[in-house]
């Protein structure tokens, strides 16, 4: 595990989140906003593009980490997944999902569960484990970043099938570090292409997007 840790954010703890989705709820019941997508939906839909095409069953059980206000999940039943799951640490985020969700996809499950403290056990093994920023914002912990980071990675571990895939999207970590971070518990299976730019004759992404696989 890389020893450098990302400065300490209020992104990094769970009172920042309560206080958005509660923004977001009231948004939601006053306007329909659904609330924001973390990173962008392009960012998202790509990560979406590659799961419809990457060849697993629409029945393969999926599980957002992180879930938000379910965006991931609602498109994926959209494309016909039918056994999805997300979890979010606050019950905000999934009052929120289940608002969005529940008159066009009532048949997504949503859970109140903290991925660095929970036992996974209850949730079952999962073919795709997704993750957009949540690793991210454990990263950003005032509190024992490293530790948290460790623990997730464990439990991600914990959470994949035989051939289960996870796919982690991240804006702090590079392609490189989050091979590094993974790489003990996975193998690579697949970096996906993401928009670049150039600054001072180097070139680099907004976001990181990485598929892994069971070791």
């Amino acid at each position: 595990m890389d020893d450098s840790e990302l400065d300490p954010s209020e992104l990094g703890t769970q009172e920042y989140w309560q206080r958005s989705y509660i923004r977001e709820i009231e948004n939601f019941e006053e306007s329909g906003d659904s609330g924001e997508v973390w990173f962008g939906e392009d960012s998202a839909d790509r990560v979406i593009d590659w799961i419809c095409n990457c060849g697993v069953e629409k029945d393969t059980p999926v599980i957002d980490l992180g879930c938000g206000n379910g965006y991931t999940l609602t498109e994926l039943a959209r494309e016909g997944f039918t056994n999805l799951t997300g979890v979010d640490y606050c019950q905000e985020a999934i009052v929120l999902a289940e608002k969005v969700s529940q008159a066009e996809f009532p048949h997504i499950k949503y859970k109140v569960f903290d991925i660095t403290h929970d036992c996974v056990k209850e949730l079952g093994k999962f073919g795709i484990v997704h993750d957009k920023g949540t690793y991210d914002a454990i990263g950003l912990n005032p509190e024992d970043p490293k530790s948290c980071r460790e623990k997730y990675i464990e439990q991600v571990d914990n959470l994949l099938s035989d051939d289960g895939l996870f796919i982690i999207t991240s804006c702090n970590w590079t392609e490189e570090e989050l091979i590094k971070h993974f790489s003990e518990k996975m193998k690579l299976k697949r970096v996906l292409p993401t928009p670049q730019f150039r600054f001072g004759g180097k070139v680099g992404s907004v976001v990181s997007s990485v598929v892994f696989e069971k070791k």
